[in-house]
């Protein structure tokens, strides 16, 4: 990734004019091989230029500053939409009834298959970084957590660290649902409610956009994204 382009990547993403020198490096490295080994695919009618795919790059590599490149092992492919997309979905329910219907999708991250995202999302979540969105760092975030083979909201990690993880993790989870159920605000989005794996997914959308708010509903998953994606970007009051 030549210095030009990397300069439009710059302009386009807030997150990389708050990184420091050698973090800002490591993610230009991580952009060029993300370009290098994945297909980025724009699909009903969206046409993506090279500045723009470099941008959808560097914006996927953002939660892998520490993992590293293993976090992009597994899949193969970036699917972009012009912008939300529908998918059917079909499941049975407890009585063993059909349940079938459409969801309308700004991404999704398939355990063993691709990344999708609705570029229109992307770019709005560009345009207000500090709203508590990051739909691109959500679905990384997804594939983080199913590189151990069970998607629970737990990536893999030293043992120790993964017993300490799900403690707090499960405990904050627990806590937000309670909350929810009891009719109370919550400080994040209460889609984090919805399973393990969302609560951990959207947390870092968090860590990465609105850090100070996920500091103060829950410290203790706040330090532990800290420890695994590093300091957040906008961390800095």
């Amino acid at each position: 990734m030549d210095d030009r382009l990397w300069t439009d990547v710059r302009a386009t993403l807030p997150w990389v004019a708050a990184l420091d020198h050698e973090r800002e490096l490591r993610l230009r490295e991580l952009a060029s091989r993300f370009l290098h080994d994945k297909t980025i695919t724009p699909v009903a009618g969206l046409a993506l230029d090279q500045p723009q795919r470099a941008t959808l790059a560097a914006l996927c590599c953002l939660p892998l500053l520490e993992f590293g490149e293993q976090g992009l092992h597994g899949w193969s492919q970036l699917i972009v939409y012009p912008e939300a997309f529908r998918v059917e979905r079909s499941h049975v329910d407890a009585a063993g009834v059909l349940h079938e219907g459409n969801d309308e999708l700004i991404g999704e991250a398939w355990e063993a298959g691709p990344v999708i995202l609705s570029w229109a999302d992307v770019m709005a979540d560009c345009a207000d970084a500090h709203a508590g969105f990051c739909v691109a760092a959500h679905e990384i975030a997804h594939k983080l957590d199913a590189l151990d083979g069970v998607l629970d909201g737990t990536p893999p990690l030293p043992r120790e660290w993964q017993r300490e993880w799900a403690r707090d993790f499960q405990s904050a989870y627990d806590a937000l649902v309670a909350d929810l159920e009891a009719g109370r605000d919550s400080l994040i989005d209460p889609y984090a409610a919805e399973a393990p794996e969302e609560f951990f997914a959207v947390a870092t959308e968090y860590h990465f956009s609105d850090p100070h708010t996920l500091l103060d509903a829950m410290p203790r998953v706040a330090a532990h994204l800290v420890r695994l994606y590093g300091p957040a970007p906008f961390a800095a009051r």
